[in-house]
């Protein structure tokens, strides 16, 4: 990363910073998501499918004029988080992390989905049949048929993370070392003339990460994919 300012190194940091916190915030969420739409059957599936995948539909501004809705000072939920745990999401890095969770999920979903779907149930009924209980049947057999499935969709939702804009400049705002990430950064610094440069430096490391990122994802979810029949009781 060699050439980048102390201001490009910031936008590189917080972006990091957010899409982290993003991701394992939303992972508990979205694992239980997937574990419904793979593995129950009941009125309504298809309407909560729906649900979780709006936001892929979406125009980003309306999910982040939704979240402003929802989570602005004076929201119902807004309100709650500042007088409960004294936490605020508007115009804080908080609340770019907000947006780029709800952006990530459904990809996340569906990966994790993805990977459950892919297990063989016949290992689960022979462990019930060995006399494991539900949670010893998660843990010995699901989780690890599942974990390279888990580790593809996390790193999916790195990538839209740090990719994410138009809900976070609708919610969070563009303010510099608090909110402004790699995207946002780039939009700024296409306001400016004179700023080619930075643009493309940028640019150059917003297709590494994406690049990088998605190498890493197909590589786990082939592993996910091979792993499937494999014997782990």
């Amino acid at each position: 990363m060699r050439g980048l300012s102390p201001d490009e190194w910031e936008v590189l940091t917080l972006s990091l910073k957010v899409s982290g916190v993003a991701i394992v915030a939303v992972l508990p969420l979205a694992f239980v998501l997937a574990w419904i739409l793979a593995r129950w059957r009941f009125p309504g599936k298809v309407l909560l499918d729906a649900l979780v995948h709006l936001p892929l539909v979406l125009p980003p501004v309306v999910t982040g004029w939704l979240l402003l809705l929802a989570f602005g000072t004076n929201a119902p939920l807004g309100r709650f988080f500042q007088q409960t745990i004294g936490l605020t999401f508007l115009f804080r890095w908080t609340g770019a992390a907000l947006a780029a969770a709800v952006m990530a999920l459904p990809l996340m979903v569906r990966a994790m989905r993805l990977s459950l779907e892919a297990v063989d149930r016949r290992l689960e009924s022979a462990a019930r049949t060995l006399g494991a209980g539900p949670w010893h049947r998660f843990v010995t057999v699901t989780l690890p048929l599942t974990a390279p499935g888990i580790l593809a969709a996390l790193v999916l939702g790195l990538a839209r993370s740090i990719g994410e804009f138009g809900a976070t400049i609708t919610f969070a705002s563009n303010i510099p070392g608090e909110t402004q990430t790699l995207p946002l950064a780039i939009y700024s610094a296409l306001q400016r003339p004179g700023s080619d440069l930075q643009v493309a430096r940028l640019a150059v490391l917003s297709v590494l990460l994406s690049v990088g990122a998605l190498v890493l994802s197909e590589w786990l979810a082939r592993r996910s994919g091979h792993g499937k029949g494999r014997h782990v009781l």
